[in-house]
């Protein structure tokens, strides 16, 4: 049976990104805590140009899906989902997630999205395998990951430094069929 409502879940739905959001992803880049969370880089906000830039490249890439997380009854941006880099020939990905909008952490928006993500990529797809990197201060990420069957399998030892600590990056990856007995609990 084909499934109506791929990318559709009960309060949020993934779609396009589009010019039109950089204002609203612009705004979530100067949150400090936010671009800790996402990236080893510097905590640098990207300016409206340059993530019109980004969005315009999405649109050329053969091995990247990258979506929107929109409220279903706003049809408001909170966040980003995407599937990056993925490797046809063996079937793998890595997955990347922000929720953007802080009036949205912690109430289940990320989880509901990443569900989609990995259905939309073993079932529409047809990948094997969807990997993951957190870093260890991200306890609230790791939590949702292990929550939905992410198998930690490495660690990139004090890869990471946030005011003057060192800290580690984690590897968790999830397979099709890890998924489909998470789903079948």
């Amino acid at each position: 049976m084909i499934r109506a409502n791929l990318l559709r879940g009960d309060r949020i739905w993934l779609t396009a990104l589009n010019r039109a959001d950089a204002p609203v992803m612009a705004r979530w880049e100067y949150d400090n805590e936010y671009l800790r969370l996402m990236d080893s880089s510097p905590a640098h906000p990207r300016s409206e140009d340059e993530i019109v830039r980004w969005l315009d490249s999405l649109t050329k890439s053969q091995s990247d899906y990258t979506f929107g997380i929109r409220l279903i009854e706003s049809d408001d941006l909170i966040g980003w989902a995407q599937l990056d880099g993925i490797v046809w020939a063996h079937g793998t990905t890595s997955l990347g997630i922000g929720i953007g909008n802080r009036n949205f952490w912690d109430h289940g928006y990320g989880t509901e999205a990443i569900t989609l993500l990995l259905d939309f990529a073993f079932d529409e797809l047809n990948l094997h395998r969807v990997h993951l990197t957190v870093f260890s201060y991200n306890a609230r990420a790791i939590h949702l990951y292990e929550q939905l069957g992410f198998q930690r399998e490495g660690i990139h030892r004090e890869h990471i430094q946030r005011d003057g600590q060192r800290h580690d990056m984690l590897l968790y990856g999830i397979l099709r069929h890890e998924w489909a007995a998470h789903q079948h609990r």
